[in-house]
């Protein structure tokens, strides 16, 4: 592998507009919404005795910034510079930017950080599955840099498989039709040739079940050789696979849950229809906790596995 890995996730999140368009996600697509107000609530439930925190992959600083709001003093470690000035942005605006130390960085080296170094290690939204074929042991460096508690989520095996069977998978988590994001209006108007070009292939769907790897390595190292800008190589993780790598860490008191879950059962129209009204929205997202909670849908969650636990 060398460090395709690191080389890919560097050149697609170092895209100029990446910034600004990660930032919308949250207004875009419904997905996003779900999932990270799970991660939200975990959060401000998870903050007694918290005063220093690291965001591992921390983006536009959706929660490096909700922490800091908090008083926690926060390092907002990411990739990108472009996300950075974005965070920085949003930061400065919040008025908080004096909480937040922002460091560009690969999450691959962590070596500029002792042991214990932070109460709270937090990475969200997958960065560590972008780091293979090393993501366990970047599981076992922010496990060494947390002092008191630490909350990850990552790629999720059996919750990416239904992605090889359904190409128009994202179309059901579209907000507004009329959205001007360049995704959205691709999804809308390639949704019929995607399911005429679609075909099912059980070989590629049990390779990726067996080895966590849904695209090939190799054909996205050659985009990338070619200036392209590919996908980043994704590892995704079993739900026992993860909680064994917490374990044989240190980290203790493991939960495990599948944001996403309960969403993804339910077509577009009504997912619009609930988000588009207050009341429905916060009793929904109060429901689609407490059942993305429940370890036995943990692995089906919508994109992410979440887990946290004590050091």
């Amino acid at each position: 592998m060398d460090d395709y890995g690191k080389k890919i996730s560097e050149r697609m999140w170092n895209q100029p507009d990446k910034g600004e368009l990660e930032a919308e996600r949250e207004q875009t697509f419904i997905d996003d919404i779900v999932q990270k107000a799970y991660i939200e609530r975990e959060l401000l439930d998870s903050l007694d005795d918290i005063e220093t925190a690291f965001d591992g992959g921390a983006g536009c600083g959706r929660f490096s910034i909700l922490l800091a709001k908090q008083g926690i003093h926060v390092t907002h470690f990411d990739i990108s510079e472009s996300m950075i000035k974005k965070a920085k942005e949003i930061a400065k605006k919040e008025g908080v930017s004096d909480k937040i130390t922002f460091v560009k960085g690969a999450l691959e080296d962590l070596s500029a950080y002792a042991d214990n170094s932070f109460d709270l290690v937090m990475s969200f939204d997958s960065p560590i599955s972008y780091t293979y074929p090393n993501q366990e042991k970047v599981i076992g460096e922010l496990v060494r840099i947390a002092k008191k508690k630490i909350m990850i989520s990552v790629s999720s095996r059996l919750g990416a498989l239904p992605y090889l069977a359904n190409p128009i998978q994202k179309n059901q988590f579209i907000l507004d039709k009329d959205s001007k994001d360049a995704w959205v209006q691709w999804c809308l108007s390639n949704r019929e040739q995607m399911i005429e070009g679609f075909s099912f292939n059980k070989e590629k769907l049990l390779k990726a079940f067996d080895n966590g790897l849904l695209d090939d390595i190799e054909e996205t190292k050659k985009a990338y050789d070619r200036g392209e800008t590919p996908w980043c190589i994704s590892y995704h993780f079993m739900p026992d696979e993860l909680e064994g790598i917490l374990k044989r860490n240190g980290v203790k008191n493991i939960s495990l849950a599948g944001p996403g879950a309960y969403a993804r059962t339910i077509p577009n129209e009504l997912l619009v229809k609930i988000m588009n009204d207050p009341k429905q929205r916060e009793e929904f997202l109060e429901f689609c906790h407490k059942f993305d909670s429940n370890p036995y849908v943990s692995g089906m969650g919508k994109d992410n596995l979440f887990a946290k636990g004590d050091l």
